[in-house]
């Protein structure tokens, strides 16, 4: 009897020891395994895709990186693709109606993951609630425009071969590479005389008294400058004084009101640029004048004679010079020239 009782309690200890070392393993695989615990840990979520290559039951979902979760089932709902995930509750708080699930990639090989943006300002997500979705570009389409690239990359190459644009240009024709080797033969020549002292450049950079006289021309410039940002001199009372400018804003009205009047035909000179009556006689008077002094150079007329003929001038003047003498006499002796007598009958 003793023997019997002492094997059923060795028995028992290595049913117990066997109990607590699958205990143990269940509890480091949940925490190792990054699948965000026991089932009392978790929550479930749900999101829509239009497509999921690669992701199956078991996959990580990941939240900023951080794996909190798996993906427990991959159904087809109509035309789209519902995905159930289990994740840890201690980031419910952060998984929010602004995040956005989008599918990942584990390793090279293309294992397929979901990955959770975190947000924190908006509302958590419920229990079974439904996350918003972003496409996220699938292997065929980055090797389509991985393709793409290529294909465009082969054809620049190609169309330089061929020498089209600039740079092919450059590569295949002759008469280019020799002119860019001009320029540059130029351009060394320039720096050349540059550095010799050749040129305005040149005595400005080897020249001492070329750049203190630039310094100088800077240094009046910039005092002048000073002196119209203080207001002297006109510029800088125009600039600075509201006196001048008003006046300047009275005499630009006062024009205005001039030509505007002008416009209206109010004045003699708004009715010359509108009246034609006043216009036609002023062409009138015009045509006279031409006219007469058309007459005058002709000799007609006694003023024209006066003009042309000598003779008639040397009368007149004659004549005038007789007449200032005997006025001359006149004044002199009186008498001899006005003698009145007075008779009576």
């Amino acid at each position: 009897m003793p023997r019997t009782r002492s094997l059923a309690w060795s028995e028992l200890k290595i049913g117990l020891l066997s109990l607590l070392a699958v205990a143990i393993a269940m509890f480091l695989i949940f925490t190792l395994s990054g699948e965000g615990g026991f089932s009392w840990q978790q929550y479930g979520l749900k999101a829509m895709f239009t497509n999921v290559p690669g992701l199956k039951p078991g996959a990580p979902v990941r939240v900023a990186g951080v794996e909190v979760g798996t993906v427990t089932a991959v159904d087809l709902t109509g035309d789209k693709v519902q995905v159930e995930m289990k994740v840890s509750k201690d980031v419910q708080a952060r998984i929010t109606n602004t995040s956005v699930a989008s599918l990942g990639s584990v390793s090279l090989l293309g294992e397929a993951a979901v990955d959770i943006t975190p947000s924190s300002s908006g509302t958590p997500i419920p229990e079974w609630g439904y996350l918003r979705v972003v496409p996220t570009p699938g292997i065929a389409e980055v090797t389509s425009q991985a393709t793409m690239g290529l294909q465009e990359a082969t054809e620049l190459v190609a169309d330089i071969r061929r020498g089209r644009g600039t740079v092919g240009k450059l590569f295949t024709d002759e008469t280019l590479y020799r002119e860019i080797n001009s320029f540059v033969v130029a351009a060394e020549q320039v720096a050349t005389s540059i550095n010799q002292g050749r040129g305005t450049l040149g005595r400005l950079t080897q020249d001492p008294a070329a750049a203190k006289a630039l310094e100088a021309s800077l240094q009046n410039l910039e005092a002048v400058t000073a002196r119209i940002r203080s207001g002297e001199g006109s510029l800088g009372k125009l600039l600075n004084d509201d006196t001048l400018s008003n006046s300047l804003n009275a005499a630009t009205s006062n024009l205005d009101a001039i030509t505007g009047r002008i416009n209206r035909g109010e004045g003699t000179a708004g009715k010359l640029v509108t009246d034609p009556e006043l216009f036609n006689r002023l062409n009138s008077v015009s045509d006279r004048l031409d006219k007469l002094v058309g007459s005058l150079q002709a000799g007609e007329g006694t003023a024209g004679q006066l003009l042309r003929d000598k003779q008639l001038y040397e009368n007149m003047n004659g004549a005038v010079a007789e007449m200032r003498g005997l006025v001359k006499d006149i004044r002199a002796d009186p008498k001899k020239y006005l003698n009145v007598r007075v008779s009576l009958f």
